[in-house]
């Protein structure tokens, strides 16, 4: 017998998953013997999601599963051959993770448990209204998604921390990416960012994120180089069935949204190549699976080393360099937007204060000429550990700055050079003002002895007494 198979007309996003049982991203499997039941289901289920597929036996069913991917089987307990409560069985101790309804015109107690048992999502019995399918479907639903959100969580995904502003001041480098997440953020197309450490890549492709038309999707984030090559394909294109359980991976669980790639020149060469046959076809193939699945995720890669230098030293494909940079974006390190400095430390003070349960501190001109001054080699997830350290001693902690302070402070272009023995000076006088004069205090901040602070300051006050 023919083998019933719809595909539904509505786009995959286009219904939304409301509670009349619509799942439109999703796949079902509807295995009963009855044709009047399978005609029933699929003609109510076609219109609610991507693909629905039916089988009259476990054996056809079987077939079904090696070639397509479902995110739920209807499963009838009485079929000819292999039960549907047997099936269920073989098919949970194969690896198979999704939603399982089993339906049954006879049912017992008996038969309930042992459903259950075997690992159904819910048991409904025979005949059944439409509202009653669809509700144990919407139900599924939303277990998937709940399993799916909790994965991404334990493994690479990181929930949100921006609020919204990707960066932060008025410098004419700020402006241009400003301006660069304005003109691509509406965009399809795939994304390279490229910075330094700190900079805020991952601010960036959010900001990306949240200003295109994916913006109700997911946001995955992803670091490349965490996992062994074997493990990072199974995350980030699922597993098939087999000795480490089958599951979705991260580019399902972005479906309609965005997939970030974090430190993508970590990414190794064998999963390199999959990465590009997904760019490439739009489709993804599980680890173990001869299946594909389609996918609608925008994805954007983020390094803190040139990716150029990775292609030339052959770390790199130079394929999918040039697939992953359609559109570039630049972020500068903050030493080259010192300008930015001010607002960012206020911004900091303002954020982190109510958080930590602590006063907002105030930064006088002193300190914060010796802040723009400092090279920040940590950039802006640097300074913002300062203010945090800062807020926390509950007062301007420059001297967390100290020894570095002497190696990478210098004038800015537009002051007058200054010499070491000045700078010091100044930074010990900024000290002392954070701690309302107190030298002791002031000492131990600085990391020297108090006889030896009020030895500076007995040398200095001669020389201002001298050049009076």
């Amino acid at each position: 017998m023919a083998t019933p198979l719809f595909s539904s007309e509505t786009p995959a996003w286009a219904a939304g998953g409301g509670g009349d049982g619509r799942w439109p991203e999703g796949t079902i499997l509807v295995v009963d013997d009855e044709p009047g039941m399978r005609n029933f289901l699929v003609k109510t289920l076609a219109p609610r999601c991507r693909f629905v597929a039916a089988a009259e036996s476990a054996e056809e069913g079987e077939r079904w599963m090696r070639t397509q991917r479902f995110d739920l089987v209807i499963l009838d307990v009485a079929l000819p051959g292999i039960s549907g409560v047997q099936w269920l069985q073989t098919l949970r101790e194969q690896g198979y993770g999704g939603e399982v309804i089993l339906i049954t015109a006879f049912a017992s107690l008996d038969t309930a448990i042992e459903a259950l048992r075997a690992g159904a999502s819910d048991f409904i019995l025979k005949p059944f209204r439409v509202p009653q399918i669809l509700n144990a479907i919407r139900q599924c639903h939303e277990r998937a998604r709940l399993r799916r959100e909790n994965f991404v969580l334990r493994r690479h995904a990181r929930p949100s921390r921006s609020d919204g502003t990707p960066l932060i001041g008025s410098s004419a480098a700020t402006q241009r990416v400003r301006a660069a997440i304005e003109r691509i953020a509406p965009m399809p197309s795939t994304v390279l960012i490229q910075g330094e450490s700190g900079t805020g890549k991952e601010l960036v492709a959010r900001a990306l994120h949240a200003r295109s038309p994916r913006a109700s999707g997911p946001f995955v984030a992803v670091q490349c180089g965490t996992l062994a090559p074997d493990a990072l394909a199974r995350e980030l294109f699922g597993q098939a069935r087999g000795s480490h359980g089958a599951h979705d991976g991260l580019f399902v669980y972005a479906q309609g949204g965005t997939l970030f790639l974090d430190e993508v020149a970590d990414l190794p060469l064998p999963v390199q190549a999959g990465l590009l046959r997904v760019l490439e076809e739009l489709h993804i193939r599980p680890v173990g699976s001869q299946q594909t699945i389609p996918v609608d995720v925008r994805v954007i890669a983020a390094t803190n080393r040139p990716l150029a230098d990775a292609v030339a030293a052959g770390r790199f494909r130079e394929d999918l360099y040039f697939r992953l940079r359609v559109v570039d974006i630049e972020l500068p390190p903050l030493r080259q937007r010192r300008e930015d400095i001010a607002a960012l430390v206020q911004h900091f003070i303002d954020t982190l204060a109510p958080t930590l349960g602590v006063a907002p501190l105030n930064v006088d001109a002193e300190a914060m000429a010796l802040l723009q001054r400092y090279d920040w080699p940590g950039n802006v997830r640097e300074l913002r550990n300062w203010v945090e350290r800062s807020l926390i001693l509950g007062e301007v902690n420059v001297s967390a700055l100290y020894p570095p302070l002497r190696e990478r402070l210098r004038p800015t272009d537009d002051a007058a050079p200054l010499d070491l023995e000045t700078l010091q000076r100044r930074h010990i006088q900024a000290v002392l003002d954070s701690v309302g004069g107190d030298k002791t205090r002031a000492a131990q901040l600085l990391g020297v002895s108090r006889r030896t602070l009020e030895r500076r300051a007995a040398e200095w006050a001669a020389q201002d007494g001298q050049s009076r």
